[in-house]
């Protein structure tokens, strides 16, 4: 799978023009048979650091960079690798899904919560 649409590429480095503000996550990458889920919000101009959040399933997530080539090259078992959920989108910014998967004590379940606040207005 293809982790980064042109579209997805363009949102993401446009974010990186303003790394300070709190911007919108626009991807959403998983290991589809296990652990592991990460948010992203902005590519550096080196097309492959990424900065977000990771949920590796260890009781916390981490607010920080990841790189793409990494994600692309991850292999997760059953021959599988990581992927890009296609569904994903969120009007809350990453500052709300940090502090919500910190209490909800991952992403998983923070994506859950936000969903249901999304959905209620």
């Amino acid at each position: 799978m293809i982790l980064l649409t042109p579209e997805l590429r363009a949102q993401l480095i446009a974010n990186a023009a303003d790394p300070s503000a709190d911007h919108l996550p626009v991807a959403k990458f998983f290991n589809p048979v296990g652990a592991g889920v990460w948010l992203a919000t902005l590519l550096e101009p080196d097309g492959d650091t990424l900065h977000g959040i990771a949920d590796l399933d260890m009781d916390c997530v981490d607010y920080g960079t990841f790189s793409l080539s990494e994600l692309q090259g991850l292999d997760v078992g059953l021959q599988l690798g990581v992927e890009r959920d296609i569904l994903f989108e969120t009007t809350a910014p990453i500052s709300v899904w940090i502090d919500i998967a910190d209490i909800a004590r991952g992403i998983r379940a923070a994506e859950r919560i936000i969903a249901r606040l999304e959905r209620e207005g």
